[in-house]
């Protein structure tokens, strides 16, 4: 049974991602909800909200964190998946409307890490091959091997980093607006080999929000009804532990992928997709992206790269706000920014980064190790 054009997306928001110093995650989630309920048409959202998904990966405390919020007291489910979170929020919201149990759903991510009192993400002394570990460690290991076997290298890399953060530049929401150079990611103080600080995803605070609601009724909110065509999400074993992890792929990304457009009915991806959000991390996280999500062939990323296939103006464009490298990764908020994201291309609202008659949409959104992905699919007919 797939979920294909029965449930719609009829509203969208996001709050400024930044290092949010001067507000809490209730004031960012009143941000991306309002604007939310704005741009629905929704007036009254204690009649016309039936009930609540949200999640955070650093507060537990997320149905009184968005019920309070909000003073919106409706069922109100926590959604948890790593980094996958925001997807996973929406799409347990769309569960609910396909199986006819709710109308109206709103979906909230959100996450406030500058809160945490830390500076990044700490080590997971559970390691990789029994090394210790940071984010940018262990998803640095895959490019080695890639690069050994495929020709590619920092450059290409680089090339992405420059083209997301020029996709910032022009996207309202995101957190950093500043042009680069290939040099400026070459010579930036290194992290995690071959990661510079320009290959790296910021933390940043912020939040998402997307009201969903069943396809029949969509006609009755004011704004072009986006339709889900498929969100799906699925599991892999650890790459850390996984005899068969070859590094030159994430597994989870290829399942979820491969469902997606089952669901979907879609067979040839890259010349059906018109748009794509995806999860970057770190550069060498989108650029196995296009291959694991079957828009190009394993190792044919760098001819692409090279031939601006995945910017502006090039066949598939891919992270049309910035990403993560742009937006920053409040964690639980990612996933449901790409989606806001997609909305906008859908109904043709995203202004200089629009990209043009764009009628099917893709976000992906890995989690843990990676060993789980959420992938949506959206369109407009």
């Amino acid at each position: 049974m797939s979920l294909k054009d029965k449930v719609a997306v009829v509203g969208v928001g996001c709050s400024q991602f930044m290092e949010n110093w001067t507000s809490s995650a209730d004031d960012m989630i009143v941000d991306a909800v309002f604007e939310a309920y704005a741009d629905a048409g929704i007036e009254d959202p204690n009649r016309q909200i039936d009930a609540i998904y949200c999640g955070s990966l650093y507060s537990a405390m997320g149905p009184v964190d968005v019920s309070e919020a909000l003073k919106l007291y409706k069922p109100l489910t926590s959604v948890y998946n790593y980094c996958a979170t925001g997807t996973e929020v929406v799409r347990a919201a769309c569960m609910a409307i396909a199986a006819g149990v709710y109308d109206t759903v709103l979906a909230v991510g959100y996450d406030k890490p500058k809160d945490r009192g830390v500076s990044g993400p700490p080590v997971a002394f559970r390691g990789v091959r029994d090394l210790p570990a940071t984010p940018a460690g262990w998803f640095a290991l895959a490019a080695a091997p890639y690069f050994e076997k495929f020709g590619a290298g920092r450059e290409d890399l680089a090339r992405i980093a420059v083209k997301n953060h020029h996709n910032g530049t022009l996207a309202p929401k995101s957190f950093l607006k500043k042009e680069i150079t290939i040099e400026d990611v070459l010579n930036a103080r290194v992290i995690s080999w071959p990661f510079g600080l320009y290959d790296c995803a910021a933390q940043t605070d912020g939040a998402a929000a997307v009201i969903v609601t069943r396809a029949d009724l969509a006609s009755d909110f004011p704004k072009q009804p986006v339709l889900v065509k498929a969100i799906t999400s699925h599991c892999s074993p650890n790459p850390h532990t996984d005899p068969d992890h070859d590094f030159l792929r994430w597994k989870a990304t290829e399942y979820a992928a491969r469902d997606a457009y089952r669901m979907a009915g879609i067979d040839d991806p890259f010349n059906q997709i018109d748009v794509a959000q995806v999860h970057d991390c770190f550069t060498m996280t989108e650029l196995v992206s296009y291959e694991d999500l079957g828009f190009i062939e394993k190792g044919a990323a760098k001819d692409h790269i090279a031939s601006g296939t995945f910017e502006l103006g090039g066949h598939l464009p891919v992270n049309t706000d910035g990403g993560l490298k742009s937006f920053g990764h409040p964690t639980g908020a990612t996933g449901a920014r790409m989606i806001v994201e997609n909305v906008l291309q859908l109904r043709g609202e995203a202004g200089p980064r629009q990209v043009k008659d764009a009628k099917l949409a893709l976000s992906h959104n890995i989690g843990g190790y990676p060993t789980g992905c959420a992938v949506s699919i959206l369109g407009v007919e």
